[in-house]
């Protein structure tokens, strides 16, 4: 499900600014920021528009989608020019072949900006059955094929002993999400490992059957990229374990809990020093050559630096603040407009 933030109507696209430099032959105007992208990464940058709006009143609303990060790719990768999205959400480092897509579209250089980390957070109802987890039990209830064998566990009593006999029904991110990447690298990957450590051995495509194969036979749902709505499934059925964000952990606290994963519950603290095992980094991805030629665009990437301060309105929202370094880091690469280097990722 896509939810276009209430900033500005997608059809909105201004033809009276400046010519966009960015798009060549016929590709119009636009004086409208344009993001696309990761529904973890959405709320973060909505949050940059309307302080960006607020600071220069005579600009556009911003148009900021929720697409997924993989969908949010796929789009900004397509080209160059008032058509195509300048910023790409994004809840997991661009891949190489999206970074050969991007290339082959004539995209030109792109500018990776971390701004932030998150955590990969397994929630349940307040009146859910306080369950704790290990990586290991997720991936023996998750994945399509653990052991190399169909997985026939139907309560999560079946992963582990220990755990109740309670049906295993996880609500969770689709694979055009960044956040489900997140899932098979940081969860089920390293309880595969940790299950049969003699899969690291195994050449990538069996390994990827092996450990990070999501089963289809229903225990495993696909909720789409609308994480408030896993939050009410969770309502609705309080056995049930739901997947996002954070972020969205934070800003329904008042519904649903952490679930410990590996003994660490997912918070601030744990995920800031790496002791969460679902701690990751989130990004967004602009194009240089929209940034002289999309009015307000350096302005709004500029306005994104100044809020993602351990007590900057991000942090309130959900947004785990990056080290002192990476932040001058992303900085830097805002002030120079530093090109990402392709040969850095895979």
């Amino acid at each position: 499900m896509i939810r276009a933030s209430a900033l500005a109507a997608m059809s909105m696209l201004a033809l009276a600014a400046c010519h966009d430099q960015a798009g060549g032959g016929g590709a119009g105007s636009r004086d409208q920021i344009k993001a696309v992208g990761s529904s973890t990464v959405y709320p973060f940058t909505t949050i940059v528009a309307e302080q960006y709006l607020s600071n220069n009143p005579g600009a556009k609303p911003p148009v900021i989608e929720s697409t997924g990060t993989g969908g949010g790719m796929k789009l900004f990768c397509a080209g160059v020019g008032a058509n195509h999205p300048d910023i790409a959400n994004a809840s997991r480092r661009m891949k190489k072949g999206e970074f050969e897509t991007c290339a082959k579209n004539d995209v030109g250089a792109v500018l990776e900006i971390q701004v932030g980390i998150d955590g990969l957070a397994f929630v349940e109802a307040k009146n859910g059955p306080k369950m704790a987890l290990t990586t290991t039990d997720i991936y023996r209830a998750l994945a399509a094929a653990p052991d190399g064998k169909p997985n026939t566990a139907r309560t999560w009593r079946d992963v582990n002993p220990a755990l109740p006999a309670t049906p295993i029904q996880v609500y969770g991110p689709p694979s055009t999400s960044g956040t489900r990447d997140a899932l098979a690298e940081l969860i089920l990957t390293k309880g595969c490992e940790a299950n049969d450590p003699a899969v690291k051995s195994l050449d990538t495509d069996a390994k990827e059957a092996r450990c990070i194969r999501v089963r289809e036979d229903g225990p495993y749902v696909d909720a789409g990229e609308n994480d408030n709505l896993i939050v009410q499934k969770l309502q609705s059925n309080p056995n049930a374990i739901g997947i996002f964000g954070y972020s969205y952990l934070e800003e329904n606290a008042n519904a649903v809990n952490g679930v410990a994963v590996n003994g660490v519950v997912p918070t601030y603290e744990a995920i800031a020093d790496g002791s969460y095992p679902g701690a990751r980094p989130l990004y967004i991805y602009v194009k240089k050559a929209h940034l002289n030629a999309i009015p307000g665009l350096k302005r709004f990437l500029i306005q994104y630096a100044r809020l993602w301060d351990r007590d900057g309105p991000l942090v309130r929202r959900g947004l785990i603040a990056a080290p002192a370094d990476v932040q001058a880091k992303s900085a830097a690469i805002i002030r120079d407009e530093t090109p990402l280097d392709g040969a850095a990722l895979h």
